[in-house]
This record gives C-alpha cells, sequence and structure tokens, in this order.
C-alpha cells in the first residue's frame, strides 16, 4: 500500500533491513522530530501526527526491526535492549545524534518505543532536546493480561493455523483503542504478522521482551534534564493512567496531559488532541514553558 510508504532502508550493525522515511525533508533547516511507535504496531499509527507536524518540522518515522515493513527473520533480536542500540545507530545515520550543537532532535515515544527512547537517552548517550512519552512501557510491572498470556505460552500460540492466529492479533489489536479502529485501519496494523514471516515475528517479539528492560533504568529516571511530557490515553486499559501520575512524580520537572476519550492508542483515538498537544510541546523555548513564535 501507497498510503503509508516508508522509502529508506538502513542496515543496522546486526545486519537488519529497518524501513524509514523523513516527511517535511524540503525543510532543511526545520527542527527534526522523531517518532517512535510501540507493539505490535508501526510507524504507520504515527501517520496523521506525523503528517501534520511535518508543516513545521522535519519528522523522521521508522519501522523497528521485526514490525511493519521492516525485516523479520528467524533468530532476529527484537528485544527492547536490540531497538534501543538500533535507535542509536539511526540517530547517527541521520546527523540527528547532536554531535554538533549539542541538542539532539526531540523525540516522541509511544508504548515500548518509550522504553526504546528511554533506553537509549540513559544508557546509550542518545541526546534530546526534548521527550514526549505517550501511554510508555517504563514501570514495572506493565504489559496488559492478554501479552502476558502469550509470552507465557508462545509456543503454543506460535501454532494455531493462519487463520486463528489472525483473529487473535485483530482481537488483540482491537483491545489497544477505546473508540474502535475503523476496519482498513485495523487490516493494515494487522497485516504484517499474518504473512509466513509474520507470524512467528509476532509471538517472538512478545517472548524477547521482559521487565527487566525497564527494571535496569527504572531508576535512573530522575537523572532526566530536559523537558518532558507525559501523555496519557484516561481510558488505556493496557496500561493504566495511575502509571502515567507516578512516571511523572520519577522525572524531574515533567508533566502529565490526560487525554479523555483515549485507550492506548491515543494516535488512533485522539488524533487531534494529542497533535496539537504534541505540537504546543514542540514549540515551547525551553526552559521558559512558553510557546516560541509560530510567524
Amino acid at each position: 500500500m501507497t498510503d503509508w510508504l516508508l522509502d529508506h532502508t538502513f542496515r543496522t550493525a546486526s545486519g537488519d533491513e529497518v524501513r524509514w522515511a523523513v516527511l517535511g525533508a524540503g525543510r532543511a533547516q526545520a527542527p527534526a522530530v522523531v517518532l517512535l511507535h510501540g507493539t505490535p504496531f508501526s510507524s504507520y499509527v504515527w501517520r496523521g501526527v506525523a503528517r501534520a507536524l511535518a508543516a513545521r518540522h522535519r519528522v523522521f518515522v521508522w519501522d523497528m526491526p521485526g514490525y511493519g515493513a521492516s525485516q523479520q527473520r528467524a533468530g532476529q533480536d527484537v528485544s527492547l535492549g536490540a531497538q534501543a542500540r538500533v535507535f542509536t545507530e539511526l540517530l547517527a545515520h541521520w546527523d540527528l545524534d547532536g554531535d554538533g550543537d549539542g541538542a539532539g532532535p526531540a523525540v516522541v515515544a509511544h508504548d515500548f518505543g518509550g522504553c526504546v527512547a528511554l533506553r537509549a537517552h540513559l544508557l546509550h548517550g542518545a541526546r534530546y532536546s526534548r521527550l514526549a512519552l505517550v501511554d510508555p512501557v517504563a514501570l514495572a510491572p506493565w504489559g496488559s493480561p492478554a501479552y502476558r498470556l502469550l509470552g507465557t505460552h508462545r509456543e503454543v500460540f506460535g501454532q494455531l493455523p493462519p487463520g486463528l492466529h489472525r483473529a487473535l492479533v485483530r482481537e488483540y489489536m482491537s483491545s489497544a483503542s477505546h473508540a474502535g479502529l475503523p476496519p482498513a485501519v485495523l487490516d493494515r496494523l494487522v497485516e504484517p504478522w499474518c504473512t509466513d514471516e509474520g507470524q512467528p515475528a509476532f509471538y517472538r517479539q512478545i517472548g524477547q521482551n521482559d521487565q527487566r528492560f525497564t527494571d535496569e533504568i527504572q531508576g535512573r529516571y530522575g537523572e532526566i534534564a530536559l523537558p518532558t511530557l507525559i501523555c496519557w490515553g484516561a481510558r488505556d486499559t493496557w496500561i493504566p493512567p495511575a502509571k502515567g501520575r507516578e512516571l511523572a512524580a520519577r522525572i524531574p520537572g515533567s508533566r502529565l496531559r490526560l487525554i479523555e476519550g483515549a485507550g492506548h492508542l491515543v494516535q488512533e483515538d485522539a488524533p487531534a488532541e494529542l497533535t496539537a498537544t504534541l505540537g504546543e510541546f514542540l514549540r515551547e523555548v525551553s526552559g521558559s514553558g512558553r510557546a516560541a513564535p509560530t510567524g
């Protein structure tokens, strides 16, 4: 499908092919924003937000290894630890690693993309100008009951016939939205997991991720010294909003914004409100809390 096309390829140090794109590329001097997706999604969930932000920014989007249009293969390391290393590589590839002015890009990360962004920053020295976390995987315990069930019995679920596997993924994916996903959107999100490579990849990514990836960093959130916004769907049943309040208390100076009527997939349930909230945050003058001029 060409309605959301990642037209660039990056080969990681481990040999995986990662698909990515940049919107607003003609605005060479515009500030950079990088969007990170979560699981079991892809950059497609950011399509509306990305296109809106591209009016003022260069917006970088990518599908993590094992997800969306990026490579899926047997034996692939798609853990949160591996994704953080790949993200750090990509920032350097995009020349956004802060070596010039030291600022780095603004980063907006959803779900387990939040853990990826936090690990890259705290463990690998990735530099950001500001950070927005949207319903992130950041504090234990995490993972919906269905996610934990699939991870515990991934060998059994991995043997499902393709039709039953597709039905399971559709039902699981649907539960991330409070408002309900339009059929075409749900089809697009589900399809990468329903190919010959995608079905084992779905259970592989669940099996490789566990709580230790957040345990290793959550004691360091007090070290984060950059403008941080935390957005949370008020009707999130995957990760409860109480986790947002706890996370905001751990990150100095951070702000929490609850988005009413939205579930875990805030991008799909409340795209206009999320875009407006992120746009305002990205326009703020660092340290002032005031919006920068828009003219």
